[in-house]
């Protein structure tokens, strides 16, 4: 498992990039999740707009 960004709807803010205990997201034109994710989810409580899944 792992985190999905949807590109539609991420806005770039920087929110999962705090929560990610992994260090796994980076924060580019969106959200852009590494292979080190974890699929742990604390990035899908921080998006304000739901824009990360984990698949």
């Amino acid at each position: 498992m792992a985190a999905v960004v949807n590109n539609e709807t991420c806005v770039a803010c920087g929110a999962c990039v705090d929560a990610c205990p992994c260090g796994a997201i980076e924060v580019q034109d969106v959200a852009v999740v590494s292979d080190e994710c974890a699929g742990c989810g604390a990035c899908v409580d921080a998006c304000p707009t739901g824009a990360i899944t984990v698949e």
